[in-house]
C-alpha cells in the first residue's frame, strides 16, 4: 500500500511524478508514449478518479499531508476533465451538433479525435459506455455525476440499449445506480431483479448506493 502511495504522489525518485497525468490536458491517459496514429487515449476517467481518491484516503490514514494534498488536487482535476470532455450534455456546445445529438458520453478520447465506440463494443452499447465512465461505484462517484439534470439525460439515453439481446447484468447495475440518483424506488426494483454483478460491484454495494441518495 505504501508503495502504491509513493507511485501516486511523485515524491519518490523511484517513480515518474504523477505517472500518466497530463498537466496540459488536466487528466490522465491510459498509457504513456504510444504507436497509435491518433496519439494517446483514455477510456475510463472514473478509474483515474478512483486511483487518486484511494491515494488521498491512504494519505489520511498515514497522516501524510503531502499525499493527501497531491492526490486530492489531481482527483479534482480528473473530475473536472471528465465532466468537460467525456460527459456530453444536451446543450453542450463544445462538440458538433450532430455528435451531441447522438451521444451523452464519449467512448474513447484520443489526442486528436473522439470515438463513440469502445475498444470492446460498438457505439450502440451505451450501457457499457455508462459503466466505463462510472465504475467503480464509490462515495466520490456522486461528485463525478453531481449534475442530476445530466444524469437524467444520460439514463434516458442509455435505457433503450438494455433491450438488446445479450446485455449483461453487470452493466445494467451501473445504469440503475445512476437512475437511483433521481428515482430510488424504480431503480431499487430493477436492482433486485439482477442475477449477477460486475467485478468490484455487488448487491450490497448497490443497496448502499441507492439508500444513501438524498
Amino acid at each position: 500500500m505504501t508503495l502504491l502511495g509513493r507511485k501516486c504522489d511523485g515524491f519518490d525518485s523511484t517513480f515518474p511524478r504523477l505517472r500518466c497525468f497530463d498537466f496540459f490536458k488536466l487528466h490522465s491517459w491510459a498509457g504513456g508514449l504510444t504507436v497509435f496514429a491518433d496519439g494517446r487515449n483514455q477510456v475510463c476517467p472514473s478509474e483515474a478518479v478512483n486511483a487518486y481518491y484511494a491515494a488521498a484516503l491512504l494519505g489520511l490514514a498515514y497522516g501524510d499531508v503531502h499525499l493527501v494534498a497531491a492526490a486530492s488536487t489531481i482527483m479534482s482535476l480528473e473530475i473536472h476533465a471528465s465532466k468537460m470532455w467525456w460527459q456530453v450534455k444536451e446543450d453542450k456546445v463544445m462538440y458538433p451538433k450532430d455528435f451531441t445529438a447522438k451521444n451523452r458520453l464519449v467512448g474513447v478520447l484520443w489526442s486528436t479525435k473522439r470515438d463513440s465506440s469502445l475498444w470492446f463494443g460498438d457505439k450502440e452499447w451505451k450501457e457499457c459506455r455508462l459503466g466505463q465512465q462510472l465504475l467503480p461505484l464509490i462515495p466520490v462517484s456522486e461528485v463525478l455525476f453531481s449534475d442530476v439534470k445530466f444524469v437524467k439525460q444520460l439514463v434516458k439515453w442509455t435505457l433503450p440499449a438494455l433491450k438488446r439481446d445479450g446485455v449483461k447484468y453487470g452493466w445494467k447495475g451501473f445504469v440503475y445506480a445512476l437512475e437511483s440518483v433521481y428515482d430510488k424506488y424504480e431503480a431499487l426494483q430493477k436492482i433486485r431483479g439482477l442475477h449477477e454483478f460486475d467485478d468490484g460491484n455487488s448487491l450490497s454495494n448497490l443497496l448502499w448506493w441507492v439508500h444513501s441518495r438524498d
